[in-house]
């Protein structure tokens, strides 16, 4: 092994606590991407003031107020993710195109009169995927001696492993990973029983290797399904108020596998180690939106609308399980540690509360005749203000890591639908949604955390278009959807490590049949 100087300062700030819960997972269940009927998604999703349309209940409940029949709709189509990376003059791409059911939903419209102040009371519900985490990536090149297992030497030793008696007195005990729980992170002690990490006679400190080239690849699937009960009132045409109660679903799994290269003092090939990570999220959210759109001239279409999302409170329950293999020269063996092995369920299934920020959401919107409709908003939410919690309602140990790196989140949609022949529309819409990450945040490893990369990512940019057709009771809506981001990916945490650059994207091809009556 080669002595090196140690570069990751961010794990100065490790902190030991019972959580692996930080701000990338947070991040993970806040904010919903664009996705629901495909009149709304070929319109930006630029509804909120128009209202008029299922899918404006999750965003602004008051829209349901403008409907005067009843309507019923189903949307579905397909996705395809694209991830193409470049590290050290190396690229790697992934694909993957799934079909996806993305919408149900009704509304149920009850006249109370013509001369009445109160119009309409009506009644809606809505399924729809709010997010689609279904994604393939891959990254890799040299690495010019900068290797994962410094990092983890680095934490142990933060950690408190201060020689190399207690070293090898923490390798010859029975069960290290139940004996040392709590007092050195689970991935540093993979390492070293592994030798992925070890404390050589005549060394002053832990040591790693030196990484000749890498290769990660992650597997995700799953996503977060939305239900939507509504009620919307309307007041003399003008004034509509409405309340949607939102029941959230989470179900994530994610698969990743890395790998290093090692070399020697002469340069060469002297072995390679493998990380494998088995994680799975599950678990349901609640919140509360309430709108109102006012139309304050009477003799003209245009409206206003404001919207207040409550926080969504989530409950959760995360599971997880490592491997960590080697085959390095320097020893007389193979290594293959299963951290399922070791550990029975208890610890690696934890439960956990995220409770997301308030959203706020102002628009406008108008019509020229039966012609032509233009749509505005403006969204924001603090993802600073996310809160990490146990069961019991006690702060977690990487909250922090949230207040230092989320920010708050911007999004501004536009959207426009014209009328080009009896009965038949054509639809352009536009998102830009601001970055979630501040350009230093990192993913620290603490105790419990089998991890070490993390995904920063950049504002996003989201064209859309559509096509529709409306007959007497029958209508048909087509819409195309591309989502546009770049993020800076690192495989671990080093000062040295140069940043990953990642373009990603996403086309949707969605379908929604209906009809109203």
């Amino acid at each position: 092994m080669i002595k090196k100087s140690i570069l990751a300062v961010c794990g100065l700030a490790l902190a030991l606590t019972t959580s692996a819960q930080n701000a990338y997972d947070a991040e993970r269940v806040i904010g919903n991407e664009l996705n629901g009927t495909a009149r709304f998604v070929g319109m930006g999703g630029a509804m909120s003031a128009l209202g008029g349309d299922i899918s404006v209940m999750g965003t602004n409940p008051a829209g349901i107020g403008i409907f005067r029949s009843n309507d019923i709709s189903a949307s579905f189509g397909f996705n395809s993710t694209g991830t193409e990376s470049s590290f050290n003059r190396t690229s790697m791409k992934e694909d993957r195109t799934r079909a996806s059911f993305d919408q149900l939903g009704l509304v149920y419209t009850y006249k109370v009169g013509n001369t009445t102040s109160l119009r309409y009371i009506n009644f809606g519900f809505n399924y729809h995927k709010s997010k689609n985490f279904n994604r393939l990536f891959s990254a890799g090149g040299a690495l010019d001696g900068l290797s994962q297992s410094w990092q983890l030497a680095d934490e142990m030793d933060y950690a408190g492993m201060t020689n190399a008696s207690s070293f090898d007195q923490m390798l010859d005990t029975n069960n290290p990973y139940l004996t040392y729980w709590n007092q050195y992170p689970v991935l540093s002690m993979m390492g070293a029983t592994t030798g992925v990490v070890d404390w050589p006679i005549g060394a002053d400190y832990l040591l790693g290797w030196d990484g000749m080239d890498n290769n990660f690849f992650s597997q995700e699937t799953g996503g977060i399904s939305e239900y939507d009960f509504n009620v919307a009132f309307n007041i003399e045409d003008r004034v509509y108020i409405g309340a949607t109660l939102g029941v959230y679903d989470v179900n994530y799994k994610r698969y990743t596998s890395y790998g290093e290269n090692l070399y020697g003092d002469d340069g060469s090939d002297i072995g390679y180690y493998n990380l494998d990570n088995y994680y799975a999220l599950d678990g349901a959210g609640v919140d509360l939106k309430l709108g109102v759109i006012v139309r304050p001239i009477e003799e003209s279409p245009f409206r206003i609308g404001l919207a207040i999302h409550t926080p969504t409170w989530y409950e959760l329950t995360e599971s997880y399980d490592a491997t960590m293999s080697s085959d390095i020269l320097a020893y007389d063996d193979t290594y293959s540690q299963r951290l399922s092995d070791y550990l029975d369920p208890d610890y690696l299934i934890y439960d956990y509360t995220t409770i997301t920020p308030w959203k706020f959401n102002v628009s406008a919107g108008t019509t020229l005749g039966n012609i032509l409709a233009v749509g505005a908003e403006y969204e924001f939410q603090d993802y600073a203000a996310t809160k990490l919690q146990d069961v019991d309602g006690y702060e977690l140990g990487e909250q922090y890591t949230i207040e230092d790196n989320l920010k708050a989140v911007h999004t501004f949609r536009l959207g426009l639908e014209a009328r080009v022949a009896e009965g038949f529309s054509v639809r352009a819409g536009y998102n830009y949604t601001s970055a979630a990450f501040n350009d230093d945040a990192y993913s620290p490893l603490t105790s419990y955390r089998t991890s070490t990369d993390f995904n920063n990512i950049k504002s996003k940019n989201t064209f859309t278009c559509g096509l529709g057709y409306r007959g007497s009771v029958v209508y048909a809506d087509l819409a195309y959807k591309l989502d546009m981001y770049n993020s800076d990916f690192y495989a671990f945490d080093d000062l040295a490590l140069p940043t990953t650059k990642v373009d990603n994207s996403r086309h949707q091809l969605l379908l929604t049949l209906g009809a109203r009556f």
